[in-house]
């Protein structure tokens, strides 16, 4: 009947969807508020180390795992690093690494690209801000025989999670940054994690500093990113 609240389909249950209504006034109303809110989003690297109340974390995180992921096997753990002595181990060592690669993976062209951000080797934002959000993928799980099976589509379930994790950082009024050192197989090591997960992305997360600056950037308009057919 089509008042039921949960069929099921090939012996699986389903729940009946609940979509919520919205006039197309109040969804153009709400598209436009939502881009102007993401458009002041900007990637600051100068953070205060003032604090934040966890349940604000916690919410954060999980809206980011509401993201679709390949068969719902939802592949990330989300790391939440406040101890001051870690995040100075995972500063010693994505310095490390940024500075090989700034002195030696990095061509000419790309270091020249870099210049208009002011970027450099040093991350002192890495022990500033409040909280390190260390994103790991994991490609398999272990069943309780110690069995592996695979997880599908990682990078890209992954992916959306850490875009809608962004997005909700954002929401809040806090501010992040996208940190990937190369390689970033140090993080597994000092936060001790399973053989199961490759980390995937560093974001602190906190306030602006006062008197922060960012670049003077601009965004592609949409006639550059948007082709109808």
């Amino acid at each position: 009947m089509e008042n039921e609240d949960s069929i099921l389909i090939e012996g699986y249950k389903h729940i009946r969807y609940k979509q919520f209504s919205l006039t197309e006034n109040e969804m153009l109303s709400r598209s436009e508020n939502y881009f102007k809110l993401l458009n002041n989003r900007r990637s600051v690297r100068n953070f205060s180390n003032k604090k934040i109340p966890k349940e604000i974390i916690n919410n954060i995180i999980k809206t980011a795992s509401t993201a679709p992921s390949g068969a719902n096997k939802q592949p990330y753990t989300f790391c939440v690093v406040e101890n001051q002595e870690l995040k100075k181990k995972i500063r010693i060592a994505a310095e490390e690494e940024e500075k090989r690669s700034y002195n030696e993976r990095m061509g000419e062209e790309w270091l020249e690209d870099l210049k208009h951000l002011g970027t450099d080797a040093n991350k002192p934002f890495l022990e500033i801000a409040p909280y390190l959000i260390v994103v790991f993928k994991r490609p398999f799980e272990y069943d309780k025989n110690g069995d592996k099976h695979q997880n599908y589509y990682v990078n890209e379930s992954v992916g959306l999670a850490c875009g809608m994790l962004i997005s909700a950082i954002h929401n809040t009024g806090l501010v992040t940054l996208t940190h990937t050192p190369s390689p970033m197989r140090f993080l597994e090591k000092i936060l001790n994690r399973p053989n199961n997960e490759r980390a995937f992305l560093l974001l602190p997360v906190g306030y602006a500093a006062e008197k922060t600056y960012v670049p003077d950037i601009k965004r592609k308009p949409l006639t550059k990113t948007l082709e109808w057919y």
